[in-house]
């Protein structure tokens, strides 16, 4: 049973040529997904394989007459004449498109020199010169052939991406099931923690149970980390899985810690809202009672002007009666006056 072994792994947006126009690319994935290099050291053949899920979007096997070209800073693209079809990345940066480059002319030449080691024992064994079922076709598909004129394809879209070589060995055997099963249950894992983060922003009063819960996770993935150490202790892609997992681990641990403060801020808020809702009822209730109050002023203020007004038309009323009073009055004393001159008159004319 061959054994391969992942060598490197980066993230990338994967295209295939559309084999109907020869010119255009096609996505293979919605989203950056991990490209690894594998190495099967029995039949010494090293592959490229990128999964969607548990789909094998790209599965070539490096031969000598292929070569990786670069068509733009961050875009590169080879010709895989097994599958009869052109493969594209897209990636994040022209750093990682560089480093993708350079393993791919690393691993091209180690191909070359061990075909020319088999081909070397073939010759001192007499055994006839012919190819295996994992041996190169002598004439590949270019990229130019390919698209029929001499242009590069480049891709329709930019790309930004974050690198994240996340290893999952794949083979042919039921090591391939295993791994396959483990992506995606971590793969299942990895949604309901983002679900978890979603709805504990939507609801307060869970954020106890979803802290809870991402603890209960951490620990889950430490019991993992090291059963899959102990299972696959022997691989160096377990190794490299478990440095990855135990980040990913801290990353979590780190959102955790961030969200229990974000926790302890927000009861800090609902204890402010709860007090000043408090003082606004407070003032509410002083606001209505001075409102009564208020009312209550006005009402005998009104009451007073009403009673000052039916004063004020009494008063005017008495200064009327007594004005009439006082004329009545001079008019009876002008006649008591005519009276005592007309008496002194008459006693004037008895008395002569």
């Amino acid at each position: 049973m061959s054994v391969e072994q992942p060598i490197f792994s980066t993230r990338a947006h994967v295209f295939q040529i559309d084999p109907s126009t020869k010119k255009n690319w096609v996505p293979t994935s919605k989203h950056a997904v991990t490209v690894s290099y594998f190495y099967d050291s029995t039949r010494t053949v090293y592959r490229i394989i990128s999964l969607d899920g548990s789909k094998a979007i790209i599965n070539s096997t490096i031969t000598p007459n292929m070569s990786f070209t670069k068509t733009s800073h961050k875009f590169g693209q080879w010709a895989d004449s097994r599958a009869n079809t052109v493969y594209g990345l897209g990636f994040s940066s022209e750093a990682h498109l560089s480093k993708f480059a350079d393993k791919f002319a690393e691993f091209k030449e180690a191909a070359r020199l061990a075909k020319e080691r088999s081909q070397e024992k073939m010759e001192l064994t007499s055994t006839p010169s012919q190819e295996s079922a994992t041996g190169e076709l002598q004439s590949p598909v270019t990229p130019e052939s390919i698209n029929g004129t001499d242009e590069r394809v480049t891709p329709d879209a930019a790309f930004n991406t974050e690198i994240n070589a996340v290893l999952f060995p794949h083979s042919s055997t039921s090591i391939s099931k295993h791994w396959e099963a483990e992506l995606a249950t971590l793969k299942g894992n990895n949604a309901k923690l983002t679900a978890a983060l979603l709805e504990s922003t939507a609801n307060v009063k869970q954020w106890k149970q979803q802290l809870a819960a991402y603890q209960d996770e951490a620990e889950r993935l430490h019991k993992r980390v090291t059963e899959l150490e102990c299972v696959s202790g022997q691989t160096a892609g377990v190794k490299t899985q478990k440095t990855e997992l135990n980040q990913t681990i801290e990353e979590l641990e780190a959102e955790l810690k961030a969200r229990e403060e974000e926790l302890e801020n927000l009861k800090q808020e609902v204890e402010e809202a709860s007090q000043l809702q408090t003082q606004k009822d407070s003032l509410a209730q002083k606001l209505q009672e001075t409102e009564l109050r208020s009312a209550e002023l006005e009402s005998q203020l009104l009451d007073l002007e009403q009673r000052l007004e039916n004063s004020q038309l009494e008063s005017e009323s008495f200064r009327r009666s007594l004005r009439s009073l006082l004329e009545l009055l001079d008019g009876k004393i002008f006649e008591l006056s005519e009276l005592r001159d007309s008496l002194a008159k008459l006693m004037e004319s008895d008395s002569s």
